[in-house]
């Protein structure tokens, strides 16, 4: 028909976007206050992203602030959007984006660690073995009975899904995991 007509402006002749959908760390300084993070997460679940990993803890006692650390998963573009939009939440004073940053600093990924408890039950030789395997993982024995032992354990997520997953068969009931706590290497602070 009339060939010469160009799309418009109209978000109906955007193409779909193909950039491949990735796994980033966001830092996010907030007041600590009543309600901060139910409005971040609120953010999150009104818009259908996924929050793969969340903590939350006062970092600066004194200024009552809180440091969120969250890693969730999209393509750049909706990434920069999470960012823009959790940069707009009133109480919140700063986000970086982490993933971004260790790449500018020539990094593969921030500095990311988790810790978990472990509880492991047995006797006899599958004991010692979860013994053995512990030392070997660097997994420290925080309480002990004739029949069980609860593990603590740090380090990056797939060294603790390493772990719970040779933990199994050796009697494994029950695993608390805090979450990643991430920071980027440098002088530099968030």
């Amino acid at each position: 028909m009339n060939a010469h007509l160009q799309p418009t402006g109209s978000a109906y002749f955007i193409s779909p976007e193909t950039a491949a959908i990735e796994s980033h760390t966001l830092s996010i300084l907030v007041d600590n206050e009543p309600g901060v993070l139910a409005r971040v997460i609120g953010l999150f679940s009104g818009r259908g992203y996924n929050i793969e990993s969340l903590t939350v803890s006062e970092t600066e006692h004194q200024a009552h602030l809180s440091r969120i650390t969250i890693v969730t998963r999209g393509t750049p573009h909706v990434l920069e959007q999470i960012k823009a939009q959790l940069e707009r939440i009133v109480p919140v004073h700063r986000v970086v984006d982490l993933t971004v940053r260790a790449r500018e600093l020539g990094q593969e990924r921030p500095i990311e660690r988790e810790v978990a408890l472990v509880k492991v039950v047995g006797e006899g030789e599958m004991r010692a073995e979860t013994l053995r395997l512990a030392d070997a993982f660097h997994a420290k024995v925080v309480d002990a009975t004739i029949d069980h032992f609860i593990l603590e354990i740090t380090g990056k997520s797939s060294k603790i899904d390493q772990f719970v997953a040779i933990m199994k068969p050796l009697g494994l009931i029950e695993v608390c995991r805090t979450g990643i706590a991430a920071m980027n290497r440098g002088a530099q602070g968030m």
